[in-house]
């Protein structure tokens, strides 16, 4: 089975492949294609820029908090049903946390047996460049580096120079040379590039990148390079095609949802509502509603693994969108899951919704099954200290939050569960990932209250991490569901005891919320 592919990779970050692979994609996608894109590693922010070019979600490959073969099962299953899938790297191609470099965008492309395209920053160098994509050609050639792009050209003698050298020394064709560019089309911040929500000129953006890729790359070279990939494994894999996506406002798959910049938490113009067929026998008999799981997911609160919310689905849930920023109230639903983001950027709104934080603290307090991670810790603590100002947030945890100007934690997390909790058994071993600025000024418990030790990573504090209450977990590191799927079985089971538990204490009413969407 063909899946025309290819692998963008860079000689570190900042060399500018993720604006390429922009490009790229939304290059083809003017042509007609349907792009599947995928983001090496755990990185929240270029996938949604990525998922933004393509028109549809972004699926994160990454070889430490996900087996090998559910990499080329989800790769596999989410390319099935596209003309090209456009795989960006993440730092240098070798880069790794081993000396072995496992978890390097190199070890990703020959799992995938992809060719690689290296994008190579020439700023202030010539004949170098030449001597760095042998060095990389040899390193291991077992990757197969097909061609280079050429960025930050200083200007047509330059180029001339730079491509004489490379196709004489490294017999690799240069699909194309981009100048330095004036000004930024994508502003960044603290974490990186500036999420796509919080970019008013997000869809303008993409369409420069676009522009900047038909101008001064040989697109037709490159998807023919595309086309001749290699087959994916000698291995036969049982795949189950994606549903397709639809509508051009609104990016749909199995219920998660990436909503473009300026927009609310609105629906497509058709939507239809639909049970899943579950991995797990969950459902309730006697006509009883599925356990419905809301996400808060707005531009306070976007960090979210699309496969997490299908494993939701799988699991037997419905899963349902709300917002912290503009929801006034939360009806009938059985578990709630947070993600991160930026709460300190609308910290002063998300302190303004009294109504809604009243709402989810009372929830807590009856047993609601609440899942929070990074952002959403924060969102569940005491109150959130920004520039000075003090704004309070829900008020489950007895923590005050600040802002640190260099990351307190940054990095992939191994977490051994030690406590109780609803959703992890004692001695699991958790894979995550962790990314903030966000640091403990006051708690007032003991780190042996932590479920968690941390064997790898920051954690909350003390090494140690995993506020519980009740039913409420929140903790600094994000999981993938590929790689820790007992955390969506858990979740769902959880809701469906706590909606048993509530069907006698008060009456379910029609919610707000957004439905799951799907076509």
């Amino acid at each position: 089975m063909a899946f025309p592919r290819i692998v963008i990779s860079g000689m570190s970050g900042g060399s500018g492949k993720t604006i390429i692979s922009l490009g790229v994609i939304a290059s083809c996608r003017k042509r007609g294609m349907v792009v599947a894109p995928f983001k090496k590693g755990p990185d929240f922010i270029d996938a949604g820029w990525l998922a933004l070019a393509a028109g549809h979600p972004c699926h994160n490959l990454d070889t430490f908090l996900i087996p090998p073969d559910e990499i080329l099962l989800s790769f596999a299953n989410h390319a099935l049903a596209s003309d090209v899938a456009v795989i960006e790297g993440n730092r240098g191609l070798y880069d790794g946390i081993n000396l072995t470099g496992d978890t390097s965008t190199s070890e990703l492309a020959k799992l995938l047996n992809a060719p690689v395209v290296l994008v190579i920053d020439c700023t202030k160098t010539t004949r170098t460049v030449a001597a760095m994509i042998l060095g990389c050609v040899h390193f291991d050639p077992a990757v197969n580096i097909c061609a280079v792009i050429l960025n930050r050209v200083a200007g047509p003698r330059h180029e001339s120079i730079l491509r004489t050298t490379i196709e004489h020394h490294c017999h690799i064709p240069v699909l194309g040379a981009i100048p330095k560019m004036g000004g930024n089309s994508f502003p960044e911040r603290h974490m990186g590039l500036v999420p796509t929500p919080e970019h008013k000129w997000a869809e303008e953006s993409i369409q420069k990148a676009a522009d900047m890729a038909e101008r001064y790359l040989d697109l037709d070279r490159l998807l023919s390079m595309i086309k001749e990939a290699p087959a994916l494994t000698d291995s036969p894999l049982t795949l189950t095609p994606r549903p397709q996506w639809e509508g051009q406002n609104n990016v749909i798959s199995r219920g998660y949802s990436h909503f473009p910049a300026g927009r609310g938490l609105g629906r497509p113009a058709s939507v239809r509502h639909e049970r899943v067929e579950k991995e797990e026998d969950v459902t309730l008999k006697n006509n009883t509603p599925l356990p419905r799981i809301a996400v808060i997911r707005d531009a306070a609160f976007q960090f979210y693994y699309p496969e997490n919310i299908e494993a939701l689905e799988a699991a037997g849930a419905e899963v349902v969108m709300l917002s912290a920023l503009e929801g006034s109230g939360i009806q009938n639903i059985d578990g709630l899951y947070i993600g991160g983001g930026f709460p300190e950027t609308h910290a002063r709104i998300l302190a303004k919704n009294k109504k809604f934080r009243n709402n989810i603290r009372s929830l807590a307090q009856t047993g609601l099954p609440i899942y929070a991670e990074c952002g959403g810790l924060m969102y569940m603590g005491e109150s959130l200290i920004v520039n000075g100002a003090t704004y309070p947030m829900v008020g489950v945890f007895p923590a005050v939050f600040g802002l640190s100007k260099r990351p307190e934690g940054h990095g992939y997390t191994i977490l051994e569960v030690e406590r109780k909790n609803p959703y992890y058994a004692p001695g699991t071993i958790i894979r995550g990932h962790e990314f903030h600025y966000s640091k403990v000024l006051n708690w007032q418990g003991k780190p042996e209250d932590l479920c968690f030790r941390m064997i790898r990573g920051s954690g909350f504090n003390s090494k140690r991490d995993g506020l519980c209450y009740k039913n409420t977990l929140a903790t600094y590191s994000h999981v993938h569901a590929l790689g820790t799927p007992a955390w969506a079985k858990a979740m769902v089971e959880a809701s469906l005891l706590y909606q048993k538990a509530s069907a006698g204490r008060s009456n379910r009413q029609d919610s707000p919320l957004i439905p799951s969407m799907r076509r």
